[in-house]
């Protein structure tokens, strides 16, 4: 019987399959060979706080794409892979849509029958820009933000055995005031393909009336301490909430509070976090509710500490867990030649931090994206730092310096632009506040949509104080936050200086080196310096290296090296876009790396 119904699975993701192919004649990734309809990014999405039943609606949907304002077409235009956006090849769509239209997606789903009694939750991890929802026909929610996820109770509007999803999605993409990093509608050089539409996983979740929505944690290593709270859905006077902390196996703290009350567990001799020493401490949080649990996830949290201080020379350094700490990292755009935002597997996603990894790094420079939530847990589980940059946005780059909407300084963002920010920029940190690996803010990238700076900035540090605040990276520069950020290309230079904050190169490098058979463009392929094999563009990089750790001595205490791969038209990265090939020598890339991760040691 077991093999019958093997068999009769394989057929049928086979018949699947035929119906989907890969789009375009882009060079693809070695993981976009692998995808079949039926285990597309099938791992649980949020392992930060972790449930054991779930089910995952990847796979093949109908889509339909349609002017602006249009009714639900009575008929689809064919099927596309979620979640992959539109426009990449692994959708087996590539098609743009643009602000003038809108696109549709359509599918059925069942209920397991063993969540019969459940509330049933409908997750998307995140939707490029705007998302309406329909669940039988019946509006269930809307959510604007192409960067964060959302989840809608869509429990009283089941019926039957077989149900019906209808996601509406609009993004005006460049043509818009909304957060969208690299997007433009016509890329070049340094500008990057659209994405619209569903782009991370789109999941189901049984959970009881009574449930823990959301956990925060606040790690102090000068108190030992580690503050935990919970957001509750549906808690009444006399729930409580319980947690159990693990050291490996070994149970070390188990502590009960009212719902309503944050937890406070004192550690004996925490064992510290760092990109050397990445240890996790893990947990079991419940929600009771007259004796009975309601609701049981697991989660992790770690003890690490970020914080500047001048040395003995009076230079302002960054430091880790109380020591100064040079944290050094590429320039990681997150694109992918086959699925843009989306990673073609998990593997692909752990992948790049691996390989950051392997070139002696301990700090990525996550730039104008945000990542799906197991991005995030591989950052805490291999150890390395996160710098997270807000996605910029606002008014296209031709209009900056238009005197309608800059004021000399600052873009004059209309009223709508700047709650659209506001908005996602703090649904942004609220999704990645527990998270140890991340710990500096970056709200603005080289003035693109930079506004009310120090405004912005202030908030920024009281919303979350346990994390440095990076105002503009190379950007227009205000003396707020804890950060002075420059960028130089091709090579390092330390031409500004603040004796009160960390001063960093948040930019240099670009080396460019195209290799034929990898590229995503046939001609006119970018980089800051080209040179002409591996060699050439690995001395180039050492030669940059040596001169940054001189730099170090009088004054940086950070730097970001562009960048991780290349993307599109550009060719500066350590590897290819397809991951194929590593065009600089990792192992004298790891070796110059750690000399300059220990200078402030010698």
């Amino acid at each position: 019987m077991k093999k019958g119904i093997l068999i009769l699975f394989v057929l049928f993701s086979t018949i699947l399959t035929a119906q989907w192919k890969p789009a375009g004649n882009k060079i693809k990734t070695k993981w976009a060979e692998t995808i079949t309809t039926v285990n597309v990014l099938n791992q649980y999405p949020r392992p930060i706080m972790k449930r054991s039943d779930w089910k995952n609606l990847n796979g093949l949907w109908e889509y339909s794409i349609s002017e602006y304002g249009n009714p639900k077409p009575e008929k689809f235009d064919g099927d596309i892979l979620v979640p992959f956006p539109v426009e990449s090849g692994l959708s087996g769509v590539m098609k743009e849509v643009g602000a003038s239209k809108e696109l549709w997606y359509q599918t059925n789903f069942t209920v397991p029958g063993n969540w019969k009694g459940k509330n049933i939750l409908l997750h998307f991890g995140a939707v490029d820009w705007k998302a309406d929802v329909w669940i039988n026909d019946v509006k269930v929610g809307s959510h604007s933000g192409g960067y964060t996820p959302f989840s809608f109770d869509i429990t009283p509007f089941l019926k039957g055995t077989s149900q019906n999803i209808t996601v509406k999605v609009w993004d005006p993409s460049s043509d818009g005031q909304q957060p969208r990093g690299k997007q433009v509608k016509n890329p070049n050089g340094i500008w990057y393909t659209p994405v619209t539409g569903i782009w991370q996983t789109v999941w189901l979740e049984p959970v009881n009336t009574k449930s823990i929505s959301s956990i925060k944690t606040i790690s102090d290593i000068d108190g030992s301490t580690i503050k935990i709270s919970a957001n509750v859905k549906g808690a009444s006077y006399g729930d409580v909430f319980e947690v159990t902390v693990f050291d490996g196996e070994k149970t070390i703290a188990n502590v009960k509070s009212s719902v309503y009350e944050e937890i406070n567990i004192s550690l004996k001799n925490p064992k510290l976090w760092s990109p050397e020493s990445p240890f996790l401490y893990r947990m079991a949080l419940k929600l009771i509710s007259k004796g009975k649990i309601t609701d049981e996830v697991k989660s992790y949290f770690a003890m690490r500490k970020v914080s500047i201080k001048k040395d003995g020379n009076g230079i302002v350094r960054m430091q880790l867990n109380n020591k100064d700490y040079f944290q050094f990292g590429p320039l990681d755009q997150g694109w992918w030649p086959d699925g843009l935002y989306t990673a073609p597997s998990d593997e692909a996603l752990k992948y790049d931090i691996i390989k950051t990894k392997e070139l002696g790094f301990n700090m990525i420079r996550k730039h104008v994206k945000v990542e799906p939530a197991r991005w995030y847990t591989y950052c805490d589980e291999l150890g390395i730092l996160v710098w997270q940059d807000m996605p910029n946005g606002g008014d296209s780059p031709q209009e900056w310096q238009n005197r309608k909407y800059f004021d000399g300084k600052e873009l004059i963002r209309t009223p709508e632009s700047e709650k659209i920010y506001r908005k996602e920029w703090k649904e942004i940190i609220d999704y990645l506040y527990s998270y140890p690996s991340i710990v500096v803010w970056v709200p603005f990238n080289e003035s693109w949509g930079q506004f009310k700076t120090e405004e912005i900035v202030e908030w920024t540090k009281t919303y979350d104080p346990g994390r440095l605040v990076n105002p503009a990276s190379g950007g227009n520069h205000y003396r707020t936050g804890d950060i002075l950020d420059l960028h130089n290309y091709p090579g390092p230079d330390l031409f500004l200086y603040d004796a009160q904050r960390a001063t960093v190169l948040g930019e240099y490098g670009g080396i460019g080196l195209p290799l034929e058979g990898h590229l995503w463009k046939t001609d006119n392929n970018w980089g800051y310096v080209k040179f002409k094999n591996s060699k050439e563009t690995t001395d180039e990089y050492i030669k940059y290296a040596q001169q940054l750790m001189k730099l170090i001595k009088v004054g940086f205490s950070a730097a970001v090296y562009t960048q991780t791969t290349d993307v599109e038209g550009e060719i500066n990265g350590f590897m290819t876009y397809d991951r194929k090939v590593d065009k600089l020598d990792v192992e004298r890339v790891n070796q110059i790396n750690k000399q300059v991760i220990e200078t402030l040691q010698q």
